[in-house]
């Protein structure tokens, strides 16, 4: 039997005008929000990272951090597709265990950033959309910041800030810490202390002005005697 649907009030068939082939588009990718920052200072380093995770107009969590420890010495921060983020770090955590069973020690942060890189570089033709950076001390117990491209490119930096907010964040690093094109001004060592508290000024204020930052700052502090975490709430509107 034919269905009623087909017809019109006069009891004739529509007329169902055809316009051409209909194309459906799947990604397999998104884009979650966030924002990750790390410096490096004489003996520490810091990454840090919010807590929001978000898709859109929508916030699936308030608690998500993306901070990851990776060993004693060592933090990645990853910001981007989460579920890129999840299976990046676990295959990340499953080659460092194969490689202090086959060694007997840990990579150092450098090794690490050198590993990370040649996996990005592997998936270059289906990337992993992640925009990574590390933060940890290295080899002379100087801290250092590696920041990546979502294909493998890496450079050793003083400071980085990737993620939603990073034009926000980058240019007030170049101020406080880069003394970029500022004349007359003395390059004073960067403290610790002072590092953290610059670290939750950049946030606060990005969270302000940045819809996908937000609801808590998690800072990782990276010395010689290991990591501690420290959390701050942030604007969860």
């Amino acid at each position: 039997m034919l269905s009623a649907q087909g017809y019109g009030g006069n009891g004739k068939m529509k007329d169902y005008h055809y316009t051409g082939p209909v194309e459906y588009r799947f990604s397999p990718y998104t884009f979650n929000g966030g924002t990750v920052l790390a410096v490096a200072g004489e003996d520490f380093a810091i990454v840090a990272s919010d807590t929001r995770l978000s898709e859109g107009y929508a916030i699936h969590s308030r608690e998500s951090p993306k901070c990851y420890k990776l060993t004693d010495t060592t933090v990645v921060g990853c910001s981007g597709f989460h579920g890129d983020c999840l299976t990046l770090t676990k295959i990340i955590d499953a080659r460092l265990k194969m490689y202090k069973h086959s060694n007997n020690k840990m990579m150092t942060s450098g090794a690490i950033a050198a590993m990370l890189s040649t996996i990005l570089y592997g998936r270059r033709f289906f990337p992993y959309y992640v925009y990574n950076i590390i933060g940890g001390l290295d080899e002379h117990g100087k801290g250092a910041v590696y920041s990546f491209d979502p294909v493998g490119s890496y450079q050793r930096d003083t400071y980085k800030a990737g993620g939603s907010a990073s034009a926000m964040l980058q240019p007030l690093l170049d101020n406080q810490i880069g003394f970029k094109n500022m004349d007359g001004v003395q390059h004073v060592p960067l403290t610790k202390d002072k590092a953290i508290q610059l670290v939750k000024d950049v946030f606060i204020s990005a969270a302000e002005r940045d819809v996908y930052t937000g609801d808590a700052l998690q800072i990782c502090l990276i010395t010689k005697e290991g990591i501690k975490e420290e959390m701050l709430p942030l604007r969860r509107d």
